[in-house]
């Protein structure tokens, strides 16, 4: 039984001093730990509900024994209510909060037609005025596809403005088709304001018969025998018909809207959204809140709701598969309208929603299970004292010791916690073709920042012996005893499933081939491997990718792009005498005489 009469009593204390109006409350524990965050449109009516003990279940009433203080914050209306408890539940992450783990940014397709040429491009970010956006799209992978087919089918141009100004002949997108090359002058600005005109009505699902009219104007440019013309027609007939194939037919009629519908089992809960704009459905995702134990289901999807379209744009409609309670005031806060259908074919898709809810969360018990069974194995094979919960994985990547980069990726119950991901820079240049030592400055710079919320079960090295010394020896002054080292190496001849493992004191051996746990070490390794490879890539991409003009003091990314939009090249930089370099926009005298000293040494 809890004993909530200490938190009971704080309760009652504030209730009466707590504002009739409007705002936001906090629920405070030991430590100043921020417990709960609510809104309410009378606070003191809201937080008198929690004196009602017997109403209250399990989970709140352990809320309440553990409240020391509370904090009241009074705003204008119950929908600022609503973000400002967005802002803090995101920033405070409450225990008693139902949480929402996304740090998704969705891509989109934009098109700036307040441009003299506007051009059509994949685009992620905070949404401006005057753009087109269509979309969101759930992966990358779905936005190319639409951007390759909507390319063939307006020639609209998707070069950088840096590229388009400055080019003289017609690139490889105008051969092969995807183009109009308004870069010069293949296309009239009349003519490609009209593509631009027809991708937004198409775009918006306001096209009417546009597949017809291109029909038409491909006849006749077939009658007066310009065949040219007349193929360009038949090719974008083609990629439009392509595109309009994508959209199913339940959802031709639907502009704006996404499907939301949430299953639960066993204490765990299944948010999936579908996202469908002008017919098209650009795919779906599932979401997983946490902290859900207990909470109503109404409770649980008003909490995702205003957590998810506070942070994303909102489309014409939500449509959810079953009905809550605030639904209308969600709908005023959010800014769209929320509806439930009974019947009709918006009612058969939400259902179908739900039923992809409740298989996303059946696959995600079923991994759990796999890797909690993969752990415990891992606990009795290697001799732990428990049941890992956190395993951080440790792998270098370099060329010969150019770009050299450490990566940590960390395993936990639920999967691979991909936030929690960390790289390192190596710092010493006369370590970095030196994988010991690498390793060492990794790890030191890793236990520099340890704490008991971010301690590891687990440390797991790509590496052999020779590693697990050098790791040993650099944390020798860390307390380690709650900490297994493990490090893998490749078996012979390098096959997969032979790897060897190594700790310290013990004799090195092998798992059984193909075993569940052999996989999953594998597994986890490879991650890690796969991280620390795209970090290095990015680390010489970039270096790749850096001109001279990043090398000289005073010149920011604003600068460099008015340099290069100006001038074109950054051989055309060079080239340029100080007069020019001074005409550019956005470039004093003094900041020219800096560029043109460091070309003319």
């Amino acid at each position: 039984m809890i004993d909530i009469k200490r938190g009971l009593h704080i309760l009652k204390q504030n209730i009466q001093i707590a504002p009739e109006k409007p705002g936001v409350y906090r629920m405070i524990g030991l430590n100043d730990k921020v417990l709960y965050v609510g809104k309410a449109k009378n606070i003191k009516k809201r937080i008198t509900a929690y004196s009602h003990l017997k109403k209250l279940p399990v989970r709140l009433q352990r809320m309440v024994s553990e409240i020391t203080s509370m904090e009241f914050i009074v705003v204008e209306n119950e929908a600022k209510a609503l973000l400002l408890e967005n802002e803090l539940i995101k920033k405070l992450e409450p225990h008693y909060n139902i949480l929402l783990k996304d740090d998704k940014s969705f891509p989109y397709l934009s098109l700036n037609v307040k441009e003299e040429y506007p051009v059509l491009k994949k685009y992620r970010g905070v949404k401006k005025q005057g753009v087109k956006y269509f979309g969101p799209f759930a992966n990358a992978g779905a936005v190319n596809k639409v951007l390759d087919l909507l390319q063939k089918a307006f020639l609209l141009r998707s070069c950088s403005d840096s590229v388009f100004f400055h080019r003289d002949r017609p690139c490889l997108m105008y051969q092969i088709k995807r183009c109009s090359a308004p870069c010069v002058g293949k296309i009239s600005k009349e003519d490609y304001r009209k593509l631009v005109d027809e991708a937004v009505a198409f775009i918006e699902n306001k096209s009417n018969n546009l597949r017809e009219k291109m029909t038409q104007k491909m006849q006749e440019a077939s009658e007066r025998q310009d065949y040219e013309t007349a193929m360009m027609f038949r090719d974008r007939i083609q990629a439009l018909t392509s595109v309009q194939q994508g959209t199913n037919v339940e959802y031709g009629h639907i502009k704006s809207a996404d499907f939301v519908a949430m299953y639960s089992q066993n204490g765990l809960v299944c948010i999936q959204v579908f996202f469908i704009r002008s017919g098209q459905n650009c795919g779906n995702l599932p979401f997983f809140p946490t902290q859900t134990e207990e909470a109503e289901k109404s409770e649980i999807m008003e909490a995702f709701l205003s957590s998810f379209y506070a942070n994303h744009l909102s489309p014409m409609e939500i449509i959810l598969a079953d009905d809550i309670e605030n639904r209308e005031f969600l709908s005023q806060a959010i800014g769209c309208k929320i509806n439930v259908y009974q019947r009709g074919d918006k009612a058969q898709i939400a259902a179908n929603v739900k039923n992809n809810a409740k298989e996303s969360l059946e696959r995600k018990m079923a991994l759990e299970n796999s890797i909690r069974n993969n752990l415990l194995e891992m606990q009795k094979v290697f001799e732990l004292k428990k049941m890992p919960e956190r395993i951080e994985v440790y792998d270098n990547s370099h060329i010969q010791g150019s770009y050299a980069v450490g990566a940590m990726i960390v395993a936990t119950v639920n999967g691979f916690d991909k936030k929690a991901y960390r790289t390192f820079n190596i710092k010493n240049p006369q370590i970095t073709n030196d994988d010991f030592a690498m390793m060492k400055e990794v790890l030191s710079r890793r236990f520099e920042k340890i704490t008991p919320e971010n301690r590891p079960d687990v440390i797991l090295l790509d590496g052999g012996i020779g590693q697990l010394h050098a790791v040993y020896e650099c944390l020798q002054n860390y307390d380690l005893s709650d900490i297994a080292i493990i490090a893998i190496s490749k078996g012979p001849e390098r096959n997969a499933g032979k790897e060897f493992y190594h700790q310290m004191g013990k004799e090195s051996f092998t798992l059984p081939f193909a075993s569940p746990l052999a996989f999953y070490m594998q597994n986890i390794r490879d991650e890690a491997h796969r991280f620390a490879i795209g970090t290095h890539r990015k680390k010489r991409g970039k270096s790749i990718r850096m001109s001279e003009l990043d090398k000289i003091e005073g010149i920011g990314s604003k600068r460099k792009k008015s340099l290069l939009n100006y001038f074109g090249s950054v051989e055309a930089v060079i080239q340029a005498n100080l007069k020019n370099i001074e005409k550019v926009p956005g470039i004093n005298k003094k900041t020219a005489e800096k560029v043109f000293k460091y070309f003319h040494k």
